[in-house]
């Protein structure tokens, strides 16, 4: 495959909102972005992916946009911006944009004029259609039901029409079927693409494209043919990251979206993974995960993509809960080596791994104990239905939230064990986990066994083999194991062997001792003896990566 600067880079995911206040006013910004430039450089990623900083009234945290070449006044202005770019090229770090362009805010100048009539420049920049029954007002067009919980569709009486809102209703889809919105999406892009920006995250891109007969909201009959439009009219020719949310996809399906010859995006997130812990009910009912499943579906992306397309590497973001707490044990005395041991398995297979920030410091989820402490509009969304319609008390839901709730992701960075953790000197928009004293960056950087400058070397093992981002010949060992995680690729006549123990407890390698004879070179380990330790065992969370 060709290589590129972006399949062999760390990208580190910033949510504004939570990594660094400037002027106290409780919320992340700009300013505060730049100010931790260096942090960012000493930790040595290659790029960064901002989430959205566009003008928006906050209904889903700025992924509701009302102004796409406006930044939100709490973040800062355009020149503010402007110094954050320049402060992470300077270093030579990449700015990767979040693009959300399924769907705008009900706020956005082009909605308010879609829902005055049904006539006009504007009537179909949006999905409108009429109702069921006897009045149009009486039933929505079809049983659609939001990713936020609810009907998926709102009526506006000035039109007497619905419009569809996959998520919340002040974010009502665009009408991709309409030339004349594909070209205002390809004009804003080439806006930022001017300003310097060095690519985009793609917000739900395999939803832009919904069948006529609104039978099908995902992986559409003409997503293929916008992306590749978009791709023509805005990105070919530049050397951009491009990775677009794609959830329901599955390997054959990710393959059209980033085939290297097809002309569309370079990588897309897959959700196959997050689903490991979901229940019968979904993601609030959330069920004890195998390592059994997340190997064959982990290892099932790096067999069938490779030579054929490009993977991204992640286990938690903006939207999942803190991988440390999820899949690793972020109980005091495994939280580190479990931390670890996570990093290890997500920068040793075939693709880019995403570093959401503060997990470079092992920074776990958050048991707030009221319903009222939360912000996140789908955790209210889902309560307000639970409670509601189904009689649920505030109590009985509290659990699936403290696990599964994506303000697990949000709250805010843990800078120092000073108040509010160094995030604000205000009162700071989320509450922060009440752990910061403990786990926070000043402490992190100041330990050189800390799971901060355990990243570091795993980014700096990635810049000097090429093995790392490249190899490929994905192989298993031990794929019935419920504890073990082992697994070999090879690039240009070499191996690389990672060996990854995903339990409290030691667990025998006899299984694979032939391999084990001559392992190579241990180029990473979570333990600091783990040169001379027994090589057929693996202790508590050990991680173990081998070079010959």
């Amino acid at each position: 495959m060709k290589r590129t600067w972006w399949k062999e880079a760390v990208v580190y995911q910033i949510y504004p909102r939570s990594f660094m206040d400037s002027d106290g006013d409780g919320i992340g910004d700009l300013a505060g972005i730049a100010s931790k430039a260096e942090y960012l450089a000493e930790l040595g990623v290659t790029a960064v992916w901002l989430s959205p900083v566009y003008a928006s009234p906050n209904a889903d945290n700025g992924y509701d946009i009302s102004d796409y070449r406006a930044i939100m006044a709490e973040f800062g202005t355009m020149d503010d911006w402007k110094r954050l770019l320049a402060a992470l090229h300077e270093r030579g770090i990449r700015l990767v944009m979040d693009l959300v362009v399924n769907h705008t805010s009900d706020e956005h100048a082009w909605f308010a004029e879609s829902r005055k009539s049904r006539e006009g420049p504007y009537a179909d920049y949006y999905i409108w259609r009429n109702g069921r029954g006897g009045s149009c007002e009486e039933l929505p067009p079809n049983d659609w039901v939001s990713i936020f919980s609810g009907p998926a569709w709102k009526y506006a009486a000035e039109r007497d029409q619905w419009y569809l809102h996959l998520f919340a209703e002040k974010q009502p889809d665009l009408n991709w079927e309409n030339p004349r919105v594909r070209e205002e999406v390809y004009a804003l892009m080439k806006f930022w693409l001017d300003l310097g920006v060095d690519g985009f995250r793609m917000d739900v891109i395999n939803m832009i494209s919904k069948d006529r007969g609104l039978t099908t909201f995902m992986n559409g009959p003409r997503v293929h043919e916008f992306i590749r439009e978009m791709n023509a009219e805005t990105l070919a020719g530049r050397d951009l990251l491009t990775v677009g949310e794609t959830p329901g996809v599955d390997p054959a399906l990710a393959a059209l979206y980033v085939g290297e010859d097809r002309g569309e995006l370079g990588m897309v997130f897959q959700f196959e993974h997050m689903g490991v812990d979901h229940g019968k009910g979904g993601k609030w009912d959330p069920v004890p995960w195998k390592l059994t499943d997340l190997k064959a579906i982990l290892g099932k992306w790096q067999r069938e993509l490779d030579g054929r397309g490009w993977n991204s590497l992640y286990l938690n973001n903006h939207d999942q809960p803190r991988m440390v707490s999820r899949f690793g044990n972020d109980s005091p005395e495994w939280r580190v080596k479990s931390a670890k041991m996570l990093a290890t398995l997500l920068h040793t297979q075939q693709g880019t791994p995403y570093v959401y920030q503060g997990e470079e410091l092992g920074m776990t989820n958050v048991g707030f104990p009221r319903l009222s402490d939360y912000d996140d509009v789908e955790i209210k969304n889902w309560a307000r239905e639970q409670t509601e319609q189904r009689g649920r008390t505030e109590a009985e839901l509290m659990p699936a939230i403290h696990y599964m709730g994506r303000d697990n992701a949000r709250t805010p960075m843990q800078w120092s064990s000073a108040p509010n953790g160094g995030f604000t000197t205000g009162t700071p928009w989320l509450g922060l986990n009440p752990n910061y004293p403990e786990i926070n960056a000043e402490a992190a950087l100041a330990d050189p066994d800390s799971v901060f400058h355990y990243y570091r070397k795993l980014i700096a093992l990635r810049k000097e083999y090429p093995i790392l981002a490249y190899g490929g010949n994905y192989r298993e060992y031990l794929a019935d194991s419920p504890t073990v995680y082992a697994y070999e690729r090879s690039l240009d006549g070499a191996k690389l062997l990672t060996l990854l123990n995903f339990s409290a407890t030691g667990q025998s390698l006899s299984g694979m001792a032939s391999r084990l004879e001559k392992p190579g070179k241990l180029l990473a380990s979570n333990y600091g003896d783990a040169e001379g330790a027994e090589p057929l065992a693996l202790r508590g969370y050990e991680a173990r990566v081998y070079l010959r």
